[in-house]
């Protein structure tokens, strides 16, 4: 004997399971205090502004870091973790700048600035030492210095 469900029975018993699937929590997993301390490490607490997240002592940052803990226990990924205060915040909650974009060149200024300096003082070492050691104008002395010179050296006792 075969039971046959009604169209209606059948789409309930089908929107049931699947809402009971989206609808089960995803496993809650351990997270270790060094990935809480990792992930703050690399947010600027907005109290204090020139500590990390993971080394401040505000309230705020407490706060931060238990709002990291508990999504990377919700199953999100480190990068989510940090897009989720780069949202909330801007870019300006990053410590260190990506390196992508108008922040590459807080990356790159530095390099080409001592590089250009290193250059100039090249170029400047190079002039200095190709100089000639003396001119032909240099070598002449007057003949009037060259015996008043000879008579004060043979003067001397």
């Amino acid at each position: 004997m075969r039971v046959r469900l009604a169209p209606v029975a059948t789409l309930f018993l089908a929107v049931l399971l699947i809402g009971a699937a989206r609808g089960a929590p995803a496993p809650a997993r351990t997270v270790s205090e060094a990935e809480v301390h990792e992930i703050a490490g690399g947010l600027r607490c907005v109290v204090c502004q020139n500590l990390s997240v993971a080394d401040s002592p505000s309230e705020m940052a407490r706060q931060m870091r238990a709002i990291v803990r508990e999504r990377l226990e919700a199953g999100e990924s480190p990068t989510e973790v940090v897009q989720y205060f780069v949202d909330r915040y801007g870019e300006w909650i990053l410590l260190s700048p990506r390196r992508s974009g108008f922040t590459l060149l807080v990356w790159l200024a530095p390099l080409v600035a001592v590089a250009l300096g290193l250059a100039i003082v090249g170029v400047l070492v190079w002039k200095w030492t190709r100089r000639p050691a003396s001119t032909e104008a240099a070598r002449r002395v007057d003949p009037a210095m060259r015996e008043r010179i000879r008579r004060e050296t043979e003067a001397e006792p």
